[in-house]
């Protein structure tokens, strides 16, 4: 059997495989854009209470706050996705 076949059995197979140092990369990532995501929310919520009442209550009457709040509620559950899907990708890495 040639040399070329032996090692080419399934050209895609290596390709398909995650690369563990891509995997930690986008971890790193996603773990950063999660992590200045909640340091602005923590700041927008500061400010909200830096504002007086009657300013507080329209602001809080907005579609865009209502936004941010279910932005933020998506956000809480979208770590806990991230820290499954590395697991997984590690699990399917070692393999």
């Amino acid at each position: 059997m040639p040399e070329d076949e032996t090692n080419s059995a399934d050209p895609d197979a290596v390709e398909s495989e995650p690369d563990f140092d891509q995997i930690e990369l986008a971890h790193s990532i996603i773990e950063s854009l999660l992590d200045h995501t909640r340091v602005v929310s923590d700041l927008i919520a500061l400010m909200a209470q830096a504002l007086d009442q009657e300013t507080t209550k329209a602001l809080v009457l907005t579609p865009q706050w209502n936004a941010y709040l279910e932005s933020r509620r998506r956000l809480e559950s979208t770590r806990e996705d991230v820290e499954k899907f590395v697991e997984e990708l590690k699990r399917s890495a070692n393999e």
